[in-house]
């Protein structure tokens, strides 16, 4: 059964993603700038990377060059969180000790010259979350960086205003 701190940090996580997508989308500078536009894209393929292997799929994600614009990256960043709820609502989601193949492991192997140890579902739930923090961070960072302003993001922020859920309102 899914942790109430795993539930709360992809709540978090996908409230975050929202409010990272709506100051960038209302930032003109935002749409040239190239880091932002590889980082979000980044974020989200990691994210639809492990959600395709809790699921047994074949890691199949979109070329960089195939979005046309920061829009086309947000819509499909939006599509992930809903196949993230439906992934959510499955048993499949329930399976903590679940051993997940990570084929990108043998990189990691090759670095630091032994095997990996395996990483259940839950764990890998929590490098989403993680990663996901990380690279928003960089994200609202250039954005700074470039004139914009970020929001806030932090999952203490979350936790006062209410644990919002996020609002993709606006976006599109």
């Amino acid at each position: 059964m899914k942790s109430e701190l795993i539930e709360n940090l992809l709540n978090h996580m996908q409230w975050a993603d929202a409010e990272v997508w709506k100051k960038v989308l209302s930032f003109e500078k935002a749409e040239n700038d190239e880091r932002i536009k590889k980082l979000l894209y980044h974020l989200h393929q990691v994210q639809y990377a492990f959600y395709f292997l809790w699921n047994d799929l074949p890691v199949e994600n979109p070329k960089p060059e195939q979005f046309v614009n920061l829009k086309s990256i947000a819509k499909w960043g939006f599509e992930y969180q809903q196949k993230l709820k439906e992934f959510l609502a499955t048993s499949k989601a329930n399976e903590n000790e679940k051993v997940i193949q990570i084929p990108w492991a043998v990189f990691m192997e090759r670095r630091i010259g032994k095997k990996v140890v395996p990483a259940t579902l839950e764990e890998t739930i929590l490098q989403v979350a993680s990663h996901s923090t990380y690279h928003r961070g960089q994200i609202n960072s250039q954005l700074r960086e470039i004139g914009g302003e970020p929001p806030m993001t932090d999952f203490i922020a979350w936790v006062w205003l209410g644990k919002p859920k996020e609002s993709w309102e606006n976006i599109f």
